[in-house]
């Protein structure tokens, strides 16, 4: 049984796609090793890890692929949570043995796994009649309408630049794969789940899961792991050192730490952008609200400083 402090760390997947010029596996590779250096120093400061990711841009790159293939070579295309589950052995893979390199050259003796993880949402869930989430390539109407017909798909023209499809972004609900990821946990495992947010299934009834077309956002489900396995600290690494009120405008502040009625506040009068800082305070509400003791937002070469207080954003109870 692990005796040590469990920490759950939520990473973007843009953070291993820098941008459109560095979408090579050698460069997500070598931004793996990047995150992967700070995670080992949480580790080597004695805490125990477990590792969420998104996986927007890799996802995105994998339905290219999947289309152009289609298109081409009349290959059938990959279902949407197949290519979930493609991305979580990708970004895994690169994580996994990024880190696992980094602790041997530290001389520390722990195992890092990898788990393809299934989350449960509910097909009742009102988000799968208003899909929202754009995804792929962009099309053309007459494209666009032969999609929608053939294969169901939800499309829509995207500010003039073209038709995508949108699929449905529900709320999670159970981690499937938990009792795996706790026993691996107590053993002492650093364990990489949750992917993009987890591959979404729904239940049939009887204990029969199906894979569905929609996509779960990461924090959110990072923070329902957090929850579910009595996280010590919820950890989001993202592209700012320390959370902002005023983002961007000349009277912009920086934040050491605010509790859960002030956020709620600042969250009230608009302050967090829907498609950015939103849903990681929603995510870190959710996890204190249900018990977990403290929460931190900064970006991931900051992780260290901010784990002794030096800098970042720490979210608090009260």
């Amino acid at each position: 049984m692990s005796e040590k402090k469990i920490a759950v760390i939520a990473i973007g997947g843009n953070s291993l796609i820098k941008d459109n010029a560095h979408q090579r596996i050698e460069d997500q590779y070598l931004a793996a090793k990047e995150t992967t250096y700070h995670i080992a120093d949480m580790i080597e400061s004695g805490w125990n890890v477990a590792i969420g990711h998104g996986n927007g841009p890799q996802v995105g790159l994998i339905l290219r692929q999947s289309e152009v293939a289609a298109h081409h070579e009349s290959i059938p295309e990959t279902p949407l949570d197949v290519c979930g589950a493609e991305s979580q052995g990708l970004i895994g893979y690169l994580l996994q043995q990024n880190l696992q390199n980094e602790l041997y050259r530290r001389k520390i003796q722990q195992n890092v796994a990898t788990v393809i993880t299934q989350v449960l949402v509910d097909v009742n869930d009102p988000a799968f009649q208003h899909p929202t989430k754009p995804i792929g390539g962009f099309m053309d109407e007459a494209e666009a309408k032969r999609k929608a017909h053939d294969l169901g798909w939800t499309i829509v023209e995207d500010a003039g630049r073209g038709w995508r499809r949108v699929v449905a972004s529900p709320d999670p609900k159970e981690v499937v794969e938990i009792d795996t990821v706790k026993a691996l946990i107590n053993a002492g495992v650093i364990v990489i789940t949750v992917g993009g947010g987890g591959i979404p299934v729904i239940d049939k009834g009887g204990g029969e899961y199906v894979g569905t077309a929609a996509v779960i956002d990461k924090d959110y489900a990072s923070s329902l792991l957090a929850q579910e396995i009595h996280a010590d600290l919820f950890v989001i690494s993202t592209a700012v050192e320390k959370v902002a009120l005023n983002y961007g405008k000349p009277n912009q502040v920086l934040l050491d730490r605010m509790t859960v009625a002030e956020a709620r506040q600042y969250m009230a009068e608009g302050h967090f952008a829907k498609g950015s800082m939103l849903p990681k305070i929603q995510a870190i509400l959710r996890y204190l609200e249900k018990g977990g003791k403290q929460a931190l937002i900064t970006n991931p070469e900051n992780i260290g400083r901010a784990l002794k207080g030096e800098t970042g954003t720490w979210v608090v109870a009260e």
